[in-house]
């Protein structure tokens, strides 16, 4: 009977070990230096040497990678050296095509906040918001100096992901700007009882669609 592999759950980094196993095989220690040389821990998250590790088994139980060899030095540990395999290079395609035709809903944190904003006067939002402009800025500030730092006549498509975080960060500080200058001019406003106000109208408004009582009958 024929042993079918599980399917393997797409995730940015499973997709960033598979894109590194194609350039060569790799142990996990090489494929986290190659992360950092490469700077992708700009857009996957490698933090945790131990989330790396449960990408590798997962890619591995689901057939997309496989064991090459077993390095042994004196001066390491035992280092397991794993490469793709043909169906790995096939779904690798697959993950890279999806990911980047189809939006992800990825619910982030800042969108959520901003949703329970009224939670807080508008005096307490805008230094939280200026803060948080100010962290903005500063990334965007870093990312324009490790561009500026490239050698010249690298391809563009080496840094694609940066322009694009970029493009991002240039449009939330534009964004957070407009809004406290909203905060700070009253034009973005709200109060306990504006919102009760707007409740009480919602409630007591009749409901759009509702079906019309039935004629009594004399």
């Amino acid at each position: 009977m024929t042993c079918m592999n599980a399917p393997v759950k797409s995730s940015p980094l499973g997709l960033t070990v598979l894109v590194l196993l194609h350039h060569r095989p790799l142990h996990p220690y090489g494929i986290q230096q190659l992360l950092k040389q490469w700077g992708k821990e700009q857009v996957v998250n490698v933090g945790q040497r131990a989330g790396l590790y449960r990408t590798i088994e997962r890619l591995q139980a689901g057939g997309l990678i496989t064991v090459r060899q077993t390095e042994r030095d004196q001066q390491y540990p035992e280092r397991t050296v794993y490469e793709v395999t043909d169906e790995g290079r096939a779904v690798t395609r697959e993950w890279l095509e999806q990911m980047l035709a189809v939006p992800k809903a990825e619910f982030p944190v800042f969108p959520a906040a901003l949703s329970n904003m009224l939670m807080l006067t508008p005096d307490e939002v805008a230094p939280i918001l200026a803060r948080r402009l100010e962290r903005i800025s500063a990334q965007r500030a870093g990312l324009e100096r490790q561009n500026a730092e490239v050698p010249p006549g690298l391809p563009r498509i080496t840094l694609i992901e940066n322009e694009y975080l970029l493009a991002v960060l240039d449009a939330e500080e534009r964004w957070l700007r407009g809004v406290l200058g909203d905060l700070r001019d009253g034009s973005l406003t709200w109060s306990p009882e504006m919102l009760a106000a707007f409740e009480d109208a919602s409630e007591s408004a009749p409901g759009e669609g509702a079906e019309a009582s039935p004629p009594s009958s004399e």
